[in-house]
Parts: C-alpha cells; sequence; structure tokens
C-alpha cells in the first residue's frame, strides 16, 4: 500500500473529484446528461427558443413593446387633459363624429391603459400578448383617426407609431416550448 494508486484518496483528493463532477457527484460528460452543445439549451434559461428570425426582428418586438407601454401612456394623459381640462381641445363644428371632448377623453384613458398594459406583458414575454396587442392597437390607430379633427398632428404622430407597432408585432419570430 504504498503506492499512490493503492491507497484511498485524501478528503482534498474527493473534493478535488466532486467539483469536477459537478453538482450531482456525475461527470459532466456522461452519455445521459444533456450537455452544452444540446440546442435546447443554449437560448438561456427561459425554456423558449425562437425559430432563428434575425436580430432585428427580436429588436423590433421590443421596441414595439417599449411604444407600446409610450403610446399607452400618452392616451392616458391625452385622456386626462380631455376629461379635467375641456377647453385643451379644440372642437371642430359638424364633425360627422359627434362626441364630447370629456366622453373621447374617457375612451383615450381606457385605450391608454389597455395598451400600456398590454406592452408590459409584451416584454415580460407573454405569446398572447402579440396578438392581443396587434388587436388593441388597431383600435388604437382607429380612435385616433376619429380624434383628429381635434388635435391633428399629434393623432398623426400615434397613427404612424401604430403601424410601425403592428409592422414589428406582425414580423416577430414565433416562440415555441422546448419539449
Amino acid at each position: 500500500m504504498s503506492s499512490a494508486q493503492e491507497r484511498s484518496p485524501s478528503s482534498y483528493e474527493r473534493g478535488a473529484e466532486t467539483q469536477s463532477a459537478g453538482r450531482h457527484g456525475r461527470a459532466a460528460d456522461a452519455p445521459d446528461q444533456p450537455g452544452y452543445s444540446d440546442p435546447r439549451y443554449q437560448s438561456g434559461a427561459t425554456g423558449y427558443y425562437d425559430d432563428g428570425g434575425s436580430v432585428g426582428a427580436v429588436a423590433g418586438t421590443v421596441l414595439a413593446a417599449t411604444l407600446m407601454i409610450l403610446s399607452g401612456l400618452w392616451s392616458i394623459f391625452v385622456g386626462l387633459t380631455a376629461i379635467i381640462k375641456h377647453s385643451f381641445f379644440v372642437t371642430v363644428p359638424n364633425y360627422t363624429f359627434q362626441l364630447s371632448v370629456h366622453n373621447w377623453g374617457w375612451v383615450h384613458l381606457a385605450i391608454g391603459a389597455v395598451v400600456f398594459a398590454t406592452g408590459v406583458c409584451l416584454l415580460l414575454g407573454m405569446t398572447w400578448a402579440r396578438i392581443v396587442g396587434i388587436a388593441l392597437v388597431v383600435i388604437s390607430g382607429l380612435a385616433n383617426f376619429l380624434y383628429l379633427p381635434y388635435y391633428p398632428l399629434w393623432s398623426i404622430i400615434v397613427i404612424a407609431v401604430d403601424v410601425f407597432i403592428i409592422w414589428a408585432l406582425m414580423t416577430a419570430p414565433a416562440r415555441r416550448n422546448v419539449t
């Protein structure tokens, strides 16, 4: 028992063996354990992987979610302004859609709150938020189109942002669960 091969390993050597074997005491290259080369584990800890969409499409989705949050906040502020101070917006006589500025304020407040919440959910990676976001942004665009006589420049800006959001959400790469 004088050779190193015949002796039992010391506590120092046993610690080194368990460290190299991983947390569970097994070798890292065991055939039954998935390694880092397994494609299911390369996309991070989210449990999802994408279909190989471009970086621009993913960045467009993040930008769309951020713009949805901002658009929702803008609509909330426009709605609050119309509710609190009616005289801020100029009313147009003989407009086809006769709705008071106060009522338009409530419409913008409600749409803004829902668009804001959906934008947050989209940033959190919820798949349903993309479909709901498209529908809500279409409604927001229509509401701003009908709001053109009251605040024309702002309505055109919000409609342009809504069109970009719709494009970004429609072209986003699909995410699937890792099985």
